[in-house]
């Protein structure tokens, strides 16, 4: 099924009406505020400063430099206390208790379009503009919704399946339509230098993406080696503390064994690592927790498609309502989910029914 905007088109959206864009100093985030300019919109840009870095510095002053080009008001704005408190300190928690968290899974709700966009709204914004590849469409069964960016490789929707409804629906994304290489393309036809030219895809605060030696530095308690274990009960040796391991882990375990062996358990309570073959890695199914509908439970079908890595195509399932919770039951083979990620949930078309986190696999 073609998914079509909610819109005729974005100039119609969005002329004349004050809308604030989150910048983060990137190619997407640049060329969304210059492409809504050119729109008509009346656009204010707002820059969250998030870890006082060097390299958050560089983007203020780039963006100062471009806004200053188009005659748009920048508010640069100190949010590292927010940060620390609503993305880093449960990430931490989280991986305490065995758990490998989606940081983006509390960004986005809570900072981008949390504090961020209240901040732009005391600004006088209507809507808020960002750099998303994702879009808003009407769909024929569920109304307004948003759906998957037409570039799938680049698609962020997995990242936006937890951002609460009416926010993400007061949102623009203009890059939506279009892809990365034509995103640096416009930005080379406007002559525009991007003030953070690199684009990394790890997690923007752990250096070097070693979130183990980030946990160490932060000077955070952790607990202590223990037993690993196969399924079957049989140890093998000894691990280093739980939270240096995820589920599904294969490579940097230390044990050998006559075929490889994964992470398919961390019991807390005993503190042992348990391991299995990679036929022990496949899931029936899971349970995610904390869940944020995007369409009314009630309307979704009873088969849906679920994402439970950002890497991954989405799968078919059968879902139900469980007290606050989503179960899952899988139709096609699926590899073990990930407690802690997000389970990002699916129309057949790609349009996006909700999210939740993922608790457990079944």
């Amino acid at each position: 099924m073609e998914l079509s905007f909610s819109y005729p088109e974005l100039k119609d959206l969005v002329a004349g009406r004050k809308i604030a864009v989150a910048v983060s100093g990137g190619a997407d985030s640049l060329l969304s505020m210059v492409l809504l300019k050119e729109l008509g919109a009346d656009v204010m840009a707002v820059h969250g400063c998030f870890l006082g870095s060097e390299k958050s510095a560089l983007a203020v002053a780039g963006l100062e430099l471009r806004c200053a080009e188009f005659g748009i008001d920048l508010h640069v704005l100190d949010f590292k206390a927010e940060f620390d408190k609503m993305v880093i300190e449960p990430f931490i928690k989280d991986y305490l208790k065995g758990d490998t968290p989606n940081p983006c899974a509390q960004c986005n709700p809570q900072i981008k379009f949390g504090v961020l966009y209240a901040a732009a709204r005391s600004f006088g914004a209507e809507l808020l503009g960002t750099g998303h590849y994702v879009r808003i469409v009407e769909h024929p069964e569920y109304g307004r919704m948003i759906a998957r960016g037409a570039d799938l490789g680049k698609d962020q929707s997995y990242f936006l399946s937890l951002v609460p409804r009416e926010d993400v629906l007061n949102a623009v994304f203009p890059l939506g339509n279009h892809s990365k290489t034509e995103t640096y393309s416009e930005l080379k036809k406007r002559g525009l230098k991007i003030p953070l030219s690199s684009e990394s895809q790890e997690i923007c605060f752990v250096p070097d993406d070693d979130y183990r030696q980030f946990l160490i530095d932060r000077g955070v308690k952790l607990p202590g080696p223990g037993d690993v274990i196969l399924s079957s009960g049989e140890k093998l040796g000894q691990h280093k503390g739980l939270w240096r391991y995820t589920h599904g882990q294969r490579k940097g375990l230390g044990i050998g064994w006559r075929e490889p062996l994964y992470v398919i358990e961390k019991d807390l309570k005993r503190n042992l690592l348990i391991l299995g073959t990679k036929e022990e890695l496949g899931a029936s199914g899971c349970i995610a927790e904390k869940v944020n509908f995007l369409v009314d439970f009630d309307k979704w079908p009873e088969t849906v498609r679920i994402q439970t890595r950002y890497r991954q195509r989405s799968m078919s399932s059968k879902v139900r309502l469980d007290g606050d919770n989503l179960v899952f039951e899988f139709v096609e083979q699926h590899s073990m989910p990930t407690p802690g990620q997000i389970a990002a949930v699916y129309t057949e078309d790609g349009a996006v029914l909700g999210g939740g986190i993922i608790r457990k696999a079944l």
